[in-house]
């Protein structure tokens, strides 16, 4: 007979039954019951991804013009210039008499009878009652995948690609209200310093138009007193907490005459916008206004970032300095000048308001005199010809003579340049 080992326990038959049965009841459980439910949120399809929104593109700006049965003929020109590259939509007062040129431009709306709004402006246009209501107009149109409005007028042109550029910076879902002010300090004093201004162009970002179309008609009941339509959507932007982003590329250009000065010194911004086209001069010589601005625009449709931005180099050996503004002109100036002096705009304009001296007028920029002896000048050499290849861009710039002047040196016998360049391309953090 077998006797058990000193020290070990004996272990009833009944507990070898009862640890038997619990193995095979876990065994049953592994292979037979499914895993405890876990929300679908943390268990996604494999084949399932998040939604990544599409960059930005000129699809996604909707341009609000407005314009009039009287001048959209007249402005047919400035707009063919810009559009056909953009999603646009023309509000006007009334059906324009019939012009076979108007059938290239983009759609035209007629606005809404505004006469129950009231105005009392002195010396003022009520019709600014209408064009502050084409936000309403453009957004109760419902147009699909509109992320950003873009209002104007019709004698600007928009620099589509780089608006396009310059408004990705910002969240559409947000409310922005994106613009410039005027070159004028006595525009902006008589107005606000933070609006912008509407015939330089302004965006709103859709979500930020949807909320404002919803109380214009009413706010807009509150502000008879004010001049213009910018200056309407400005305060009823404010009763909604909303303030300027400012973008220095957005011009009013509230100055007249020779606009040399401005666009020789554009600031290290995308061009976006220009305004009051009909009271300056044209940009080159020897062209009108039209043609001027199709020469200009051969460039920005090649380069359009690279489009005014300023470049200066030094040519030590000769003693020159070269500011380039491509797209546009160039300046060589005798001697090697330091950068900051060149940065100011010289003074080929005159005044927004008529009669205003030159030299006591103001404006939101430094400003350098422009010598009245062309001889005293540097010499200029405006664009003669621009285009591509698969080994960047090439611009050529012929010297324009003015005046019977005496020249020695370098610079006597200059008479083209010809830039290289690669196409410009900004990320957004460099805007």
């Amino acid at each position: 007979m077998n006797q058990p080992r000193p020290g070990l326990p004996m272990v009833p038959s009944t507990l070898k039954t009862l640890l038997l049965l619990a193995a095979v009841f876990i065994l049953y459980l592994l292979l037979h019951v499914p895993p405890p439910h876990v929300p679908q949120l943390l268990l996604p399809e494999p084949h399932e991804a998040a939604t990544v929104p599409l960059p930005t593109s000129s699809h996604h700006l909707l341009f609000a013009i407005a314009s009039s049965a009287g001048s959209l003929s007249r402005r047919a020109p400035y707009l063919r210039l810009w559009s056909t590259s953009a999603r646009a939509i023309i509000f006007v007062d009334s059906p324009p008499p019939p012009d076979f040129s108007l059938a290239a431009l983009p759609p035209i709306a007629v606005s809404s009878d505004t006469s129950r709004f009231p105005y009392t402006f002195l010396r003022g246009l009520p019709s600014a009652v209408r064009v502050a209501r084409i936000v309403k107009e453009a957004v109760d149109r419902n147009e699909s995948d509109v992320r950003w409005f873009v209002f104007g007028d019709d004698d600007t042109i928009f620099f589509v690609d780089n608006l396009v550029r310059t408004l990705s910076k910002y969240d559409h879902d947000l409310w922005f209200y994106v613009g410039s002010n005027s070159e004028s300090y006595e525009q902006n004093e008589s107005s606000w310093f933070d609006m912008a201004f509407g015939g330089g162009g302004f965006a709103l970002s859709h979500s930020l138009a949807k909320v404002l179309a919803g109380v214009l008609d009413s706010c807009l009941m509150r502000y008879s007193h004010l001049f213009g339509s910018d200056a309407r959507i400005f305060s009823c932007l404010a009763e909604l907490g909303v303030g300027l982003t400012h973008e220095p590329g957005f011009h009013q250009v509230d100055i007249r005459g020779n606009l040399f000065g401005m666009l020789s010194a554009h600031p290290l911004s995308p061009l976006l916008s220009l305004h009051h086209l009909d009271s300056v001069d044209p940009f080159f010589p020897n062209m009108n206004k039209s043609q001027a601005l199709e020469h200009l625009f051969k460039a920005v449709n090649i380069d359009p970032a690279r489009i005014l931005q300023q470049t200066v180099c030094y040519d030590r050996l000769n003693l020159l300095t070269i500011s380039v503004a491509w797209g546009f002109s160039i300046q060589v100036f005798e001697g090697n000048l330091l950068l900051p002096d060149l940065l100011p705009l010289q003074r080929t304009f005159a005044p927004w308001r008529r009669g205003k001296n030159i030299g006591l007028s103001h404006y939101m920029f430094n400003t350098r005199e422009y010598p009245k002896d062309p001889c005293k000048r540097a010499a200029v050499f405006f664009l003669q010809s621009v285009g591509s290849n698969d080994d960047g861009v090439w611009s050529n710039y012929t010297r324009d003579v003015v005046g019977n002047c005496q020249q020695t040196g370098a610079i006597k016998n200059l008479e083209q340049i010809r830039v290289f360049s690669q196409k410009l391309k900004f990320d957004i953090e460099q805007l």
